[in-house]
């Protein structure tokens, strides 16, 4: 089973210590977003969980605990976004120098293999036009060289909630040629810093611009890490587009403090606060408690990795 912690929220930014007490415990439970009496019991035990795949704005606050992740012998790596945006879209997230000296950090400490740039959304605005995106693009390239394998990108998606929160916004459309060329110098950047440009479920792009259809919960990587065969199917639960592998997410919605402007798991910044004051580390689910009318579940997990020994 593959971990997915979370693309519904930062767990490592602000909820890293409810994380290692459910390491520990050996189990998650697991609110379904869609209704949520249906309660899902998620196995966390070593044998259970193949690799996690942290998403993140900030892993600052979990550094000090990969020693205790490692000792506890979970495979993991981290999909770590650095965009170009300023406080207007992305209200809360630290600075880029702290961001740049973090990654670096972060690759320092368990390898630059592990620790996969994502430079997503992207957004055109009157403020961030395509060519202030390569201005950014290249300098954040030139400092992560040498810290990364790769960056994925993406054109953003205006889910109803992104819409909702960009309202205020001015966003700029782009024609397909624009993009081509746009992504196409992009390119450019990312090969000249030794960095391996994906885009993420765009099949355009892969096609006129040299990039690779990326994969962010990628199985071939998890192979690497094991030093194992993996057998694992598509993830039916996102985009057709979509070419990751399938997993497991223990995150909530409504529950992430950056205030990116274009999140899509962010209702409004109210929700969030109200969830905030739910949190308790010690509790099993991330947000609340059970109030005894949840259905809860056993979700059946089945390992992804082959006895036999990987090709990678």
């Amino acid at each position: 089973m593959i971990v997915s912690a979370s693309r519904r929220t930062d767990i490592p930014a602000f909820y890293s210590d409810w994380l290692f007490n459910r390491l520990r415990a050996g189990e998650v439970l697991v609110r379904n977003s869609f209704n949520p009496r249906q309660v899902s019991r998620v196995a966390l035990t070593r044998q259970t969980v193949d690799c996690i795949v942290f998403w993140t704005k900030n892993p600052a606050p979990m550094l000090p605990r990969l020693k205790e992740l490692d000792r506890l012998g979970y495979q993991y790596y981290f999909q770590f976004t650095i965009t170009a945006y300023d406080v207007l879209l992305e209200q809360n997230v630290p600075k880029k120098s702290a961001l740049i000296a973090t990654f670096q950090d972060l690759a320092d400490r368990i390898g630059p293999e592990r620790v996969l740039w994502r430079y997503d959304p992207i957004i055109l605005t009157p403020a961030f036009a395509m060519e202030r995106h390569l201005c950014w693009f290249d300098h954040l390239a030139r400092q992560l060289q040498g810290y990364t394998r790769s960056c994925t990108i993406s054109f953003l998606s205006l889910y109803e909630k992104c819409k909702r929160n960009l309202k205020q916004v001015e966003l700029l459309s782009i024609v397909e040629a624009d993009k081509i060329n746009f992504v196409s110098q992009l390119f450019a950047i990312a090969e000249k810093n030794k960095i391996e440009l994906g885009a993420c479920c765009d099949p355009v792009l892969p096609e006129h611009c040299r990039v690779k259809a990326a994969q962010c919960i990628d199985e071939q990587l998890l192979a690497v890490l094991a030093g194992q065969s993996v057998q694992v199917k598509k993830d039916s639960n996102q985009r057709p587009e979509c070419g990751c592998a399938a997993s497991i997410d223990i995150g909530a919605y409504n529950t992430c403090f950056h205030g990116c402007r274009y999140c899509y798991a962010n209702t409004s910044a109210h929700a969030v606060a109200q969830n905030r004051t739910a949190h308790d580390p010690e509790a099993p689910l991330l947000i609340g408690k059970l109030t005894g009318r949840e259905t809860v579940t056993k979700r059946k997990t089945v390992s992804c990795l082959s006895p036999q020994r990987s090709l990678f």
